[in-house]
């Protein structure tokens, strides 16, 4: 069937001057739901291209972020570290993005996105060294907790402020082009985030200059505690790329597959000079906000119920386990040779202690002074002398 161009006439406008917007094909992908696995682990559609290798790898990595969520929230609660936003319900979109990249790719993340920077190779110990902000912390404990970046595998540290990092990733991916590189740029977005003007101006940015930049919206319903109809009157949150003439997707936020399909196409694309791409995933936050927030305040505690049985990394478990690739008993032993692996970290980290005093004067400046030398050695002398 032949694509049925959307436009609008204004008053007085000739049937020349009408401009071409978007087909009926990019209205059905904008406002669809493209899927691969049924909620049950059923397959609707043909399956992308991945091994049973890749496929295992994208499980332990959903499973990983998982268990971390579950220990590092409790840690929380116990105050054995201050601050953590869990990801738990969102695993999806943040490894199938992180498979989709190649070594060279940027990761610009927003709040839940950490377990890429595992999956992309930062060690297990150099992440929680950084929650804990210790002796081992690369940051020596001058960021808050979760704010992990690696410049190894280029997952670059999240910002506090909402959407912010939608221009960072445009600016990186235009840098990359600029210099000849063939890198490309995945940054993630909460659905809150696509009503902030940063929002609207790294993409049409990256519109404009077809830069390399794939963005994912991690469509959870909830802006902490606004509903997704408080903030947007539109149809799907992904037809709004349309309007900047960016190539938009609206995926189940719970279908690791579907999501990496549409992603890699996406990464591949941009590539190729095709420029940028806005894929919606459409999810749930199966747990609060933040350690602050009480969502059962302001939503309906049936519907995380309902959404738990679109668990996604249970739904991929049951798909994996009927093709033989992972069964069931080599799931659970996953579990437990992840969940092992993890406890011991947290103790040998937890070991570790605090920072010194001294790295307060660490990475000031990049050859130390002679004065930043003599501030260090008076500082310490004047802790010396009130602690006696």
């Amino acid at each position: 069937m032949a694509e049925k161009p959307v436009s609008k006439v204004r008053s007085g406008q000739s049937q020349a001057e009408i401009v071409e917007a978007f087909s009926d094909v990019d209205e059905a992908r904008a406002t669809g739901l493209r899927q691969i696995l049924d909620e049950n682990g059923r397959a609707l559609a043909a399956m992308p291209a991945l091994s049973p290798t890749d496929l295992v790898r994208m499980y332990e990595g959903m499973l990983r972020g998982r268990l971390l969520d579950e220990h590092l929230l409790t840690m929380q609660r116990q105050g054995r570290i201050g601050l953590y936003l869990d990801a738990r319900g969102q695993e999806a979109g943040v490894i199938a993005a992180a498979h989709a990249m190649a070594a060279d790719d940027y990761f610009v993340p927003a709040l839940r996105e950490s377990a890429a920077a595992l999956y992309r190779g930062l060690p297990l110990r150099t992440y929680l060294a950084q929650m804990l902000g210790n002796a081992n912390d690369l940051a020596h404990g001058r960021q808050m907790p979760g704010a992990v970046g690696s410049r190894a595998s280029r997952h670059v540290i999240g910002s506090a402020s909402v959407a912010a990092q939608m221009p960072h990733a445009t600016g990186l991916a235009w840098a990359a082009r600029m210099r000849g590189e063939r890198a490309v740029v995945v940054g993630f977005v909460g659905d809150g985030g696509t009503s902030e003007d940063d929002f609207q101006s790294g993409l049409n940015f990256a519109a404009v200059f077809k830069a390399p930049v794939v963005f994912v919206c991690q469509n959870n319903q909830w802006a902490i505690s606004t509903p997704l109809h408080n903030q947007t009157a539109a149809r799907s949150i992904a037809i709004k790329g349309l309007a900047f003439g960016v190539p938009s997707f609206r995926v189940d936020g719970n279908d690791v597959l579907a999501l990496y399909a549409v992603i890699k196409d996406a990464v591949d694309r941009a590539r190729t000079g095709g420029g940028p791409s806005f894929v919606e995933a459409v999810t749930y936050r199966m747990g609060a906000h933040g350690p602050s927030d009480d969502p059962n305040r302001y939503r309906d505690p049936a519907d995380a119920l309902a959404w738990q049985d679109k668990d996604p990394l249970l739904r991929f478990g049951v798909w994996l386990d009927a093709q033989k690739t992972l069964t069931t008993e080599a799931q659970t032993a996953t579990r437990q040779r992840i969940d092992e692996e993890i406890r011991a970290a947290i103790a040998a980290e937890e070991a570790a202690g605090p920072p010194t005093v001294a790295s307060l004067f660490d990475d000031v400046l990049a050859e130390p002074s002679w004065l930043l030398d003599e501030q260090r050695a008076e500082y310490l002398r004047l802790r010396k002398r009130r602690r006696s």
